[in-house]
């Protein structure tokens, strides 16, 4: 692996217009944190810098929607984010914001340096345009249905089902995210980077430098959308906040937020370095690292490299090892149905145990693929691993070591196998030792190559390796017939907690810090960082040396504790959504066409799936006055098996309709969630199937 002389490491601006969630955190910043911490203890040259990203419609219609300006807006969030990851403990070295003067002056002059090389093009073209919310939509804005997989809540900009790369004019029966009505096209005049002309050097720096170096998922996503060929990007918006386009005929315009925002942490470390900025992106000796979701794939491998590229004068990301997404108890996390778990919340209701949720976190990383966050895992892992293996080894040997030494280092002498029992412990301590080495150098590894799942399992592997050398050992019972050898073995436990103390700091740093104090290591755990330079073990605290009280690292999580929070997430499930990626609402009818419908309650008696279809069941219906076939789109929602015996609405006479040479005799009703789930409508309570609704 290549030396370098510095680091640069970011983390993914938050878009301020709303607090931070745990996806959030498992996405981008805490594995971030983790590698960062990691440098520093080998003594590596890093800043980690990240911001708030301030501008764009979504911030204008948050400003609206709040009654606020967008100035008041962002600094409101951007002062709960920030507050946030200072609790939670994540070490920024800065946290800016793009709406500082710094940011607007570099990124005007971003722009001047590509523009004056000629290298934009000036296009008038229709666009979308919300006539209610009197604003043009950005591609993100605009949803419809996929013209390649039918998805019918696509982005204008890409397919999230499928991850075909489209523009908003691609999509069917396209809608408005702002206001869900129907936008117009008008003609309006912007500046685009051409992205198709630097299509050849991403497939020689990215297709073929990085295929054996960058995260599968990572890698693949970037390869099918420059495989799909490139188009040149707008970078310009009709927007009244924002960064003016710093050009007298371009009054009016700002530059597009994901042109702004990565520009973001090169005025983020301006900022922190002042003139000693430079080399932290211009030295080729520097190695740059985006830390991401998946979600900004594309900007971080694609766009923003060209943009490096186009400029000249910067470095290349070295790696983006981008996260997948986390769900929360087997749901996606929804901010508009408030089904999250916020940061700020949880450590307003879990005060001092900001470890925990990091270990848990880190447990579940959705390193190459989605994960699943639930409170029962939780505790579980905190309970059974934190408490149970980390905690109790400290404990035990903290205890131990006051209970026969008043606290004090004992003797490291080597004890010679003259008795059965001391050949036993010496065989147990050079089984430890091994295996403790062994699991040291593959967890730096893991930090090395960004497997932080892995990484972390290695770590709490030294408290289990340390919890079976103390039971075999079995040091209370030498205590009446050999302290000599009692004291080797806890010295060498102690060895192995100040160890531990170490490994924990990257994954643990609450944790680090109680173990160092517990072991009075003022002074002492300097050279301790020798354990990341020489991928060994160190030997951490000299005989005589005196220890601090001991004190407990961990307590367990308390039933009360996840019923409450789990009854918190039914409560907030159960309130009214907003209205957000939601249709159009269609013209109206008259009475007398809406009396025509006869919508009436049935019982599912029998359901299937149909052969050569994804989305169709067919499904028997007890309708009360007949027994009636229909064929439901509905697979990809509700398995054959548990419709069966569920009453469902159904238009009863709609006119029978041919399908996949089936007869399908009426029509299912469901809602259509906003992120695209459906639902079907119910009643409350068990009526008489052929029951009318009304």
């Amino acid at each position: 692996m290549k030396k370098f002389k510095r680091y640069t490491i970011t983390s993914a601006l938050p878009y301020a217009n709303g607090p931070l969630h745990i996806g959030h955190i498992a996405g981008a910043y805490l594995p971030a944190d983790t590698y960062v911490r990691f440098l520093r203890l080998r003594g590596e040259d890093v800043v980690y810098v990240c911001g708030s990203d301030e501008h764009g419609v979504a911030i204008t219609l948050g400003a609206k929607k709040e009654g606020l300006t967008p100035k008041a807006f962002v600094d409101k969030y951007h002062n709960i984010m920030k507050k946030a990851f200072e609790d939670f403990g994540i070490s920024f070295d800065i946290y800016s914001r793009t709406s500082n003067e710094i940011h607007y002056k570099t990124a005007q002059e971003f722009f001047t340096k590509i523009n004056d090389q000629n290298l934009f093009t000036i296009d008038s073209s229709d666009q979308y345009y919300d006539e209610e919310e009197k604003i043009f939509l950005a591609d993100r804005y605009i949803i419809g249905t996929c013209p390649n997989c039918a998805n019918p809540n696509a982005y204008g900009d890409q397919c999230e089902k499928c991850g075909t790369s489209l523009s908003p004019k691609q999509l069917i029966n396209p809608r408005s995210t702002v206001s869900g009505k129907t936008p117009v096209l008008r003609p309006t005049k912007h500046w685009y980077f051409p992205l198709d002309k630097f299509e050849g050097w991403l497939k020689e720096w990215l297709v073929e430098g990085h295929k054996d170096d960058w995260k599968t998922n990572v890698y693949g996503q970037c390869k099918s959308w420059i495989d799909q060929g490139l188009q040149p990007r707008s970078i310009t918006r009709d927007l009244d906040w924002g960064i003016p386009v710093p050009l007298p005929e371009a009054k009016g315009k700002v530059l597009y937020v994901w042109f702004d925002a990565p520009i973001g942490y090169i005025s983020a470390t301006k900022e922190l370095k002042g003139k000693d900025w430079e080399k932290y992106w211009k030295d080729p000796e520097t190695r740059l690292i985006h830390f991401i979701g998946k979600d900004n794939i594309v900007f971080h491998c694609i766009i923003f490299p060209s943009m490096l590229k186009a400029n000249g004068e910067f470095i290349l990301p070295d790696n983006v090892p981008a996260n997948e997404f986390l769900n929360l108890e087997g749901e996606k996390l929804s901010t508009s149905r408030n089904h999250a778990v916020w940061l700020h919340e949880y450590l307003q209701e879990f005060p001092g145990r900001r470890d925990e949720l990091r270990y848990v976190l880190t447990s579940i990383s959705p390193e190459t693929k989605d994960a699943d966050f639930t409170w029962s895992d939780y505790q579980k892992k905190v309970n059974s691993e934190l408490v149970a293996i980390l905690g109790n080894f400290v404990n035990r040997v903290m205890v131990l070591t006051w209970k026969y030494f008043d606290g004090k280092v004992p003797s490291e002498k080597e004890i010679a196998g003259t008795t059965e029992k001391r050949k036993k412990i010496l065989a147990y301590y050079n089984q430890a030792h091994t295996d403790l080495d062994k699991t040291v150098k593959e967890m730096i590894n893991c930090l090395q190559t960004f497997k932080f799942r892995e990484a972390q399992f290695q770590m709490m592997n030294l408290a289990r390796i340390g919890n079976k050398f103390l039971a075999d050992a079995e040091p209370w019972k030498l205590a009446k017939e050999d302290m000599e050898a009692v004291a080797a073995i806890l010295n060498y436990a102690l060895t192995v907690v100040g160890n531990i103390a170490v490994a924990c700091e990257p994954f643990l740093p609450d944790a680090a810090k109680s173990i160092k104090k517990q072991l009075n290591a003022s002074g002492l755990d300097k050279k301790w960082n020798e354990l990341w330079t020489k991928e060994q073990l160190v030997h951490t605290v000299p005989e005589g040396h005196q220890l601090n009280a001991a004190e407990l690292l961990y307590k367990n999580i308390e039933d009360e504790d996840i019923a409450r929070q789990v009854s918190r997430l039914k409560k907030t499930e159960s309130k009214p959504m907003e209205a957000t990626n939601l249709k159009a609402i269609k013209p109206e009818v008259v009475f007398d066409d809406f009396s025509k419908l006869d919508i009436r309650i049935g019982k599912v008696v029998a359901a299937e799936k149909m052969e050569k279809s994804d989305k169709l069941l067919k499904l028997t219906i007890n309708a009360g006055v007949d027994t009636r076939t229909i064929l439901s789109g509905i697979a990809k929602h509700y398995s054959a098996e548990e419709m069966v015996g569920k009453q469902v609405a159904f238009i009863a006479n709609l006119a029978p309709r041919k399908m996949m040479g089936i007869e399908s005799q009426g029509m299912i009703l469901s809602a259509e969630d906003s992120d695209g789930k459906l639902r079907l409508i119910r009643p409350d309570e068990i009526v008489n199937p052929g029951s009318t609704v009304s």
